[in-house]
């Protein structure tokens, strides 16, 4: 049975800015593709980075390449060797996982042997402000039990302190979205135990670290920019204790499935991410969050309007969309 593929840009304005060290977010710009057999059809959505070189565009044009393959019947075996890992082979990726499971009337958790989604917690980002504004902002999830703090290397110290003296009993994962150099990693080790931060993410930029071979952390070191898909971790696992799985950097479930599977081999920590995204990216997330340490699937959270659906939040506990949203029947 022949296929059609259609993949489009959305755009989903934020609730508000969303600063990082990197920069500063107003919409969530993603792709989403959806794949038809004519009687069934399947959705998946992939957010461009530009970290990685990745626009609206070259998504977009990477997708039409591999468009006549695709429509041909290409599985997702085949389409690790089609697109590289990257938004456009997840957005097709995961649009095939949902076909699949609407095809043969299976879950997509059934297809893969697992449970169905739980709700679970999920962190709750504070982004990058004055130390005050930051605390304010904290203080209305204070009751959520794990928060992402956003840092760049101006002063995080009082940023960090702020966000940790509003929210007492939460976990907190510090990001400094690759923003800061072994000089600033070593000099705030006793800051990181005295805030009692659970985990350090992506500290320094992912072609700058490797003094981390040698380093003895106070808290463990999660890899971010540093780690894309499974083939990586012969380096990363001598640099860093988990690894943050995201399916836009694997280029979909598929690949992140094996990642995740894989860091766990080796006795790694795993952390689930996202970029800023609807819930569509989140759905198929949650099949590799199960098998993780830290969850951070709040993307959607920031949206002002989500895909209708789509998962919501309670003081940080996440549950997964209504049925019938994405992979399931």
């Amino acid at each position: 049975m022949s296929r059609t593929l259609q993949a489009q840009h959305d755009r989903f304005e934020l609730i508000a800015p969303f600063r990082i060290a990197r920069g500063v977010k107003t919409a969530a710009d993603v792709v989403t593709v959806t794949i038809s057999d004519g009687v069934a059809s399947g959705r998946g959505e992939g957010v461009p980075y530009p970290r990685y070189g990745e626009s609206i565009e070259s998504t977009l044009a990477a997708i039409e390449g591999a468009r006549a393959a695709i429509e041909a019947g290409a599985d997702r075996q085949a389409l690790l060797s089609l697109l590289p890992p990257g938004a456009a082979r997840n957005a097709v990726d995961c649009a095939l996982w949902d076909l699949e499971a609407r095809q043969s009337g299976r879950s997509v958790a059934s297809l893969i042997g697992a449970p169905e989604p739980q709700p679970l917690a999920s962190a709750l980002t504070i982004v990058i402000d004055s130390p005050e504004a930051m605390a304010r902002a904290t203080a209305a999830l204070a009751a959520a039990p794990l928060l992402k703090i956003k840092v760049d290397a101006n002063d995080p110290a009082a940023q960090i302190r702020a966000v940790r003296n509003a929210a007492p009993d939460a976990a907190l994962i510090v990001d400094p979205n690759e923003s800061w150099n072994q000089a600033l990693v070593e000099a705030l080790q006793p800051l990181l135990i005295e805030t009692r931060v659970a985990l350090l993410e992506q500290p320094v930029p992912a072609d700058h670290d490797a003094w981390l071979e040698g380093f003895t952390s106070a808290v463990p070191i999660c890899a971010d920019e540093s780690v894309h898909v499974a083939a990586d971790l012969d380096v990363i696992a001598r640099r860093y204790s988990h690894v943050n799985v995201k399916l836009d950097k694997a280029g979909g479930l598929t690949a992140a499935l094996e990642l995740a599977r894989a860091a766990r081999a080796r006795g790694l920590g795993l952390m689930t991410g996202c970029m800023v995204s609807s819930s569509l990216s989140i759905a198929p997330a949650l099949h590799v969050a199960r098998l993780s340490d830290f969850v951070d699937l709040d993307g959607p959270i920031w949206l002002r309007e989500d895909r209708p659906g789509g998962v919501t939040d309670e003081s940080g506990m996440l549950a997964p969309p209504a049925t019938g949203f994405w992979g399931t029947i």
